[in-house]
C-alpha cells in the first residue's frame, strides 16, 4: 500500500507549478561571518551550548507536480557539550521512491590566525541506511568540530506525492537565531495548516503571482508564494511531565484537503477516518497479517480454550505472548518482516508483537477484539482533525469488556499488565478496526480510576537520635508496574538506594517484594530500616516523617514554564505513620493538621498529626483530580507543590523533659 496519498489525475490538469523567486537569501552557503566564528554565547539563551545561526526551508512544486524542499541549516559550536549536534539524521520515507533527497553538501567552518578556515564533508562519509522497509536515513558527522566551530549543511528533498507536503519546526532542542519557511502552492491545491505558532512572527509575507499553463496560455492559475520568519527562539528544553518534542515545538503542517483545475475537475483529499481505516485494513502490512497462520500456534490456543472465563484467555495469552516475544526496540503501526516470521525469531517489532498478539486471542475465542493503532507519548499526541497515518506509530489491541471496562493490550514491554492501559498511551486517541463491520473509529485512550499507592509506617524513636521501624507500601496500578519494573532493570541493591533517595542516615535492612508477577494483585513491599535522625542532641530531637513518600523531590522548581504539563493519570497517596517518642522526651513541636487545595479544586493536600499516650499519629493524603494543566496556569502549580513540600518536610521536634 502507498502509505501517503499519491497524485490523482494530474494528468488531467497538466499543469507546471514553478518554484518560487524567493527574497534574497541572508545567509548564502559557503559564506560565514567573522563575527559568526567568534561568538561566544548565544544572545539571548547564555547557557546554550550550540545555536541554530539559521534555518531555511524553501518547499514547492516542479513541472511534473512533485513536490521539491530546499534545505539549508547553520549551527554554532559554543563548546564541547554540543559536538552532538555534529551527527546529522535525515529521515525519510524511502519505500517505492516515495521520498528521496539529493544534493547533500556539508562543511565545517573554523577560525584560524583570524580567517575563516572551511572543511568540507566528504562525499564518501555520507551514508544511506534502511531504518525498515520503508522508511530510510541519511547519516554523517561533521568533520574537525571543536569548540568556536560553524557547521553548516544543506539538501535537496523530493516526493512524487501531491499531499505530502513537509512540515517545518520552526523550534529545535537548542536556540534559533533565524528560521524561515517560503512556500509556493498552487491555488489549484487547497492546504489545511495545521498552525502550533505561539511566537509572533518577524517577517510574514503572501504574495499571489498569475501563472499560465505552458503551452495553453488561455489556461492560468495562480501561485500563493508565503514567506514566514521567526526570530530568537528559545530552546525546546525538557521538562518534567512534559508531553513529546511534537506536541510542543513550535511548528506548521500542511494537510492537503482538495485539488481543483480550470477544467472543472474536483478532488476531494479530505479523508474521513473511517477511510484510512479501511486502506489500513486492506494494507498487507497490517490487515493482511492478522489472520495469518503462525508455525505451531496450535498448542497454545489449545491450552487458552481450557480456560472458562474470557479474562482468563486474555491473562494466559497476554503473558505468554509478552514473556514469548522480545520486543526490538522499533516502533511501527505495519509490520517489517511480517508476524510468521517474526514469530519463528521470537523478535519483532511493535505490530508484530501485538498482531501476534491479536491473532492469538481471537484464534482462542475471544469475540470482540480489535486491532487498533495508538502514538506513543513520545511520538505525540493524535490530532482529530489530521486524517494522516503518519500520526501513529504503534498497532495494539483493543477489547471493550463492557460498557464500564475496556482492555488496550500491548505486549511490547515486559512489565506491562493486560489489565491496565500502558500509562505511554495515555490521553491520546487510537483508530481501532472492525473490517467485517466496516467500522473504522476513533477512541480516546484514558485511565479513569487513580493509581494508587498507600505507605504504612511503625516506627520508634530511641533517645540516642536514632529511629527504627518497618514500612509497608502497596502499590497499585501503575506504581506497581513502574516500582517492578525499577526494581528488576537496576536490581536490588541500586533500587534500595532509590528507595533510600540516596540519604546516608537511612539503612534498610531488609526488603520483600511480594505479589511481583500477580496481574491483579498489588506489589507490596515490607521494608525494615534505621534511621539516624540529624541535628538530634541531648535536649532535642528533631523527626522529619517525610519517609518512603512519592513527593521526595519537588518537580516544578523553576520559576518559569514552557510547556503544558501532562500526569498521564491521576493519582493518590496515602502515607500513614505511628511513631513511638522515647521516654523521658514530650512534643515540643508538633505540625498543625491542615489541608491545602489548589485554587481550581484539582490538587488537594491533607496533613493530619497528633500525640496521644506517647505516641504521634501522622496521616498524608494527596489526590488528583485531573491530569493536564497549560503551562499559562503553572504558576498555580509551582506556588502549590512549593507549599506542599515545605508540609511534608516540616519537622516534628520533641524536648526532653
Amino acid at each position: 500500500m502507498n502509505r501517503l496519498l499519491t497524485l490523482a489525475g494530474v494528468a488531467l490538469f497538466t499543469l507546471s507549478a514553478q518554484a518560487q523567486t524567493a527574497a534574497p537569501k541572508p545567509v548564502v552557503f559557503g559564506k560565514v561571518d567573522v563575527a559568526d566564528l567568534e561568538m561566544t554565547k548565544c544572545d539571548f539563551e547564555p547557557d546554550a551550548n550550540a545555536e541554530v545561526l539559521f534555518n531555511k526551508g524553501d518547499v514547492y512544486y516542479d513541472g511534473s507536480f512533485d513536490i521539491i524542499g530546499e534545505y539549508h541549516k547553520r549551527i554554532k559550536i559554543f563548546n564541547d557539550n554540543a559536538k552532538d549536534e555534529a551527527n546529522i539524521r535525515i529521515e525519510y520515507i524511502g519505500g517505492n521512491r516515495l521520498e528521496y533527497i539529493t544534493g547533500v553538501e556539508a562543511q565545517t567552518i573554523n577560525l584560524v590566525n583570524g580567517k575563516p578556515e572551511i572543511t568540507k564533508l566528504d562525499k564518501k562519509l555520507i551514508y544511506t541506511q534502511a531504518i525498515d522497509r520503508v522508511r530510510s536515513v541519511i547519516v554523517f558527522s561533521m568533520p574537525n568540530v571543536k569548540a568556536g566551530s560553524v557547521i553548516e549543511y544543506k539538501y535537496k528533498y523530493h516526493t512524487v506525492s501531491i499531499s505530502n507536503f513537509p512540515s517545518w519546526d520552526f523550534q529545535q532542542k537548542i536556540p534559533v537565531k533565524y528560521s524561515e519557511l517560503d512556500t509556493s502552492i498552487p491555488d489549484l491545491l487547497y492546504f489545511r495548516e495545521v498552525n502550533h505558532v505561539w511566537m509572533p512572527y518577524s517577517k510574514s509575507i503572501h504574495k499571489s503571482e498569475a501563472r499560465t499553463m505552458p503551452g495553453n496560455s488561455s489556461l492560468s492559475y495562480n501561485e500563493e508564494k508565503d514567506t514566514r520568519v521567526i526570530e530568537n527562539i528559545p530552546s525546546l528544553r525538557d521538562e518534567p511531565f512534559m508531553r513529546s518534542y511534537a506536541d510542543n515545538t513550535i511548528s506548521l503542517q500542511f494537510n492537503l484537503t482538495s485539488v481543483k483545475s480550470n477544467y472543472g475537475f474536483y478532488k476531494s483529499y479530505s479523508d474521513t477516518w473511517a477511510k484510512v481505516g479501511g486502506i489500513i485494513a486492506d494494507d498487507e502490512d497490517f490487515g493482511g497479517q492478522l489472520k495469518r497462520k503462525l508455525k505451531d500456534e496450535e498448542p497454545i490456543i489449545a491450552k487458552a480454550k481450557t480456560f472458562k472465563t474470557d479474562e482468563e484467555k486474555i491473562a494466559y495469552i497476554f503473558n505468554a505472548v509478552k514473556n514469548t516475544m522480545k520486543w526490538d526496540g522499533v516502533d511501527r503501526w505495519y509490520t517489517n518482516d511480517g508476524t510468521y516470521r517474526a514469530w519463528e525469531k521470537k523478535t519483532g517489532n511493535s505490530a508484530e508483537v501485538n498482531i501476534i498478539l491479536y491473532h492469538l486471542l481471537k484464534q482462542s475465542g475471544i469475540k470482540e477484539i480489535y486491532p487498533m493503532i495508538v502514538s506513543t507519548r513520545e511520538h505525540g499526541k493524535v490530532n482529530r482533525y489530521n486524517t494522516s497515518l503518519s500520526q501513529f506509530n504503534r498497532a495494539v489491541v483493543y477489547i471493550p469488556v463492557d460498557t464500564t471496562k475496556e482492555y488496550i493490550l500491548d505486549a511490547t514491554s515486559k512489565y506491562n499488565m493486560y489489565n491496565e492501559t500502558p500509562d505511554n498511551l495515555l490521553n491520546s486517541l487510537g483508530l481501532y478496526i472492525d473490517k467485517p463491520a466496516n467500522t473504522y473509529d476513533m477512541l480516546f485512550i484514558k485511565k479513569e480510576q487513580p493509581a494508587r499507592q498507600v505507605t504504612i509506617i511503625n516506627a520508634e524513636i530511641m533517645a540516642d537520635g536514632k529511629m527504627t521501624g518497618t514500612a509497608d507500601i502497596s502499590s497499585f496500578s501503575y506504581h506497581k508496574i513502574n516500582s517492578c519494573e525499577r526494581y528488576k532493570t537496576d536490581g536490588e541493591k541500586k533500587y534500595i538506594d532509590y528507595l533510600r533517595d540516596n540519604d546516608n542516615n537511612l539503612k534498610i535492612t531488609s526488603l520483600k517484594m511480594n505479589d511481583m508477577e500477580s496481574d491483579t494483585l498489588p506489589l507490596v513491599q515490607n521494608i525494615a530500616f534505621n534511621l539516624e535522625l540529624t541535628g538530634s542532641d541531648g535536649n532535642y530531637i528533631y523527626v522529619n516523617p517525610n519517609l518512603f513518600t512519592p513527593i521526595k523531590v519537588n518537580p516544578f522548581i523553576n520559576e518559569k514554564r514552557s510547556t503544558d504539563i501532562d500526569f498521564g493519570h491521576r493519582n493518590r497517596y496515602e502515607i500513614a505513620g505511628t511513631y513511638k517518642i522515647p521516654a523521658g522526651y514530650k512534643v515540643d513541636a508538633l505540625p498543625k493538621s491542615i489541608r491545602m487545595v489548589i485554587p481550581d479544586q484539582s490538587i488537594s493536600f491533607r496533613r493530619v498529626m497528633a500525640e496521644q499516650n506517647g505516641v504521634i499519629v501522622v496521616r498524608y493524603v494527596i489526590t488528583y483530580e485531573k491530569t493536564f494543566y497549560e503551562k499559562e496556569n503553572y504558576p498555580e502549580l509551582h506556588e502549590f507543590y512549593k507549599q506542599m513540600q515545605d508540609m511534608i518536610n516540616e519537622q516534628i521536634v520533641l524536648k526532653k523533659a
